[in-house]
C-alpha cells in the first residue's frame, strides 16, 4: 500500500489529519456548540447527537481522552481548548 492509496483511502472515509471521522468530530462539535464547550453529561450527549451513549463511551472517548480532546470531570464531558482549535482548522 502506498502513502498516496492509504491518503485517499482516509480521505473517502472523511478521516481528517489528527485521525478522527465523522462521529468523532459530531461529538465534539455538539459539546462545543449545544452545550458551549461543558460539561455536559453523556446520556445529552447521546440525546443530541442520535449516537447510542454507550457507543460513544466505549468507542469514541477513549480516542477523544488519549489525544487531548475530551476531559471527564464530575460534572460531564468537556472539549479542551486542543478540540476547538481542531475543529476550527478543519472543514468538514
Amino acid at each position: 500500500m502506498t502513502e498516496t492509496l492509504a491518503t485517499e483511502a482516509l480521505n473517502r472515509f472523511k478521516v481528517d489529519p489528527r485521525g478522527l471521522d465523522w462521529t468523532d468530530r459530531l461529538v465534539l462539535r455538539t459539546i462545543m456548540v449545544q452545550f458551549r464547550g461543558g460539561p455536559v453529561g453523556l446520556e445529552a450527549i447521546a440525546a443530541a447527537t442520535g449516537e447510542d451513549a454507550k457507543t460513544i463511551e466505549e468507542v469514541y472517548e477513549p480516542y477523544l481522552l488519549q489525544i487531548g480532546f475530551l476531559s471527564r470531570t464530575l460534572r460531564g464531558r468537556a472539549i479542551t481548548e486542543a478540540a476547538c482549535q481542531h475543529l476550527q482548522a478543519i472543514a468538514d
